[in-house]
């Protein structure tokens, strides 16, 4: 009977039960908010980018693909995307008409004349890993009227 007296009161135990039961969950915490701050961290870096293309294609236009292509590449070397997941394309539109990626207005119509950037990349959070949710798809879309 003493010894289980004496189990009882020693209290050097539950400390290391309480911190098997807690730590866990506290590196999950840490993990995920890690995780959800480079989540956004990134789509911040993305919109960054492409406000700095759009202020290069208002400055000097990129009329032939040759120039499209120069504004692709600073893209894609300053975010670290492939550069097959960043597309600088003209986007043309008819007075109103529906926006299309070829010209087909016609004389009597007022052509306006756009260029359409995007920006399309995934992150894998650790929580990916161990079956729980899925990758996040960022999608940036950026249209610079030129004419």
């Amino acid at each position: 009977m003493s010894r289980l007296r004496a189990l009882i009161a020693d209290c050097t135990a539950i400390m290391t039960v309480e911190t098997a039961i807690v730590a866990p969950v506290l590196v999950a915490m840490a993990l995920g908010t890690y995780d959800v701050s480079s989540i956004v961290s990134r789509q911040s870096e993305l919109q960054s980018a492409a406000a700095e293309a759009a202020a290069i294609v208002q400055a000097n236009p990129p009329i032939t693909q040759a120039q499209r292509d120069v504004i692709r590449n600073v893209l894609s070397a300053s975010t670290g995307i492939p550069t097959a997941r960043v597309t600088v394309t003209p986007i043309y539109r008819c007075d109103t008409d529906p926006y299309v990626t070829t010209n087909t207005c016609t004389a009597s119509q007022q052509t306006s004349v756009f260029i359409q950037l995007r920006l399309i990349d995934t992150y894998s959070p650790f929580w990916t890993s161990i079956g729980a949710g899925s990758p996040m798809n960022y999608n940036v879309l950026r249209m610079v009227q030129i004419s």
